[in-house]
């Protein structure tokens, strides 16, 4: 293996051995001992590739989104399917939705956060689409709505408790139920 083959190995292992660590215990309850062991590299590694433990964990994070934003196309003219294939990621992927709130948490609301600027364009880019698909010009309120059916999607995944306590065990695992209950919201709500 090439050294640069074996550094962005090292790499692809800590970012998901932290991935796994982070969800589980956020930036100041993840340690980098655990990180580096379970990715089977020196903690230096951490500091070499990232700087801080702080830095892996934006490190990733933005992967975490970037893989999100490559699996689930822009809303477009569908905006409930659009909230259906998100459900599902975040259904897929506890992991994420755990660091979105975990980064909360970490930086709070005032806090710029690192590579924002990056951010903004991608979900201006989504407030675009669902404008187009709705047939209006792209706005603040097409951004809240963008934003609320994100957290739609979201929801029943973040707070799997709320769902015991309105639904039942039964009722909340019943997925394919809860899924077609938030894109039939949407689908009324956008029509």
């Amino acid at each position: 293996m090439s050294p640069k083959d074996s550094t962005a190995a090292t790499r692809a292992a800590l970012l998901e051995a932290a991935r796994v660590e982070f969800a589980a215990k956020g930036v100041a309850g993840a340690r980098v001992d655990t990180i580096a062991e379970r990715a089977g590299v020196n903690k230096e590694r951490i500091y070499g590739h990232f700087g801080s433990k702080e830095k892996l964990f934006d490190a990733v994070v933005v992967t975490a989104l970037d893989q999100v934003t490559e699996a689930v196309s822009m809303p477009g003219k569908n905006a409930a399917d659009y909230v259906g294939r998100l459900y599902d990621y975040y259904r897929e992927h506890p992991d994420l939705v755990r660091l979105l709130m975990w980064e909360a948490l970490h930086y709070g609301g005032e806090k710029p956060l690192p590579g924002q600027e990056r951010r903004v364009e991608k979900c201006g880019r989504k407030t675009v689409s669902l404008a187009e698909g709705l047939g209006r010009e792209p706005s603040p309120q097409v951004a809240r709505t963008m934003l609320m059916l994100i957290g739609m999607a979201m929801w029943p995944t973040a707070m799997p408790q709320l769902n015991r306590i309105f639904l039942g065990e039964d009722g909340a695992a019943d997925h394919d139920a809860m899924r077609d209950s938030v894109v039939e919201f949407v689908r009324a709500a956008l029509d």
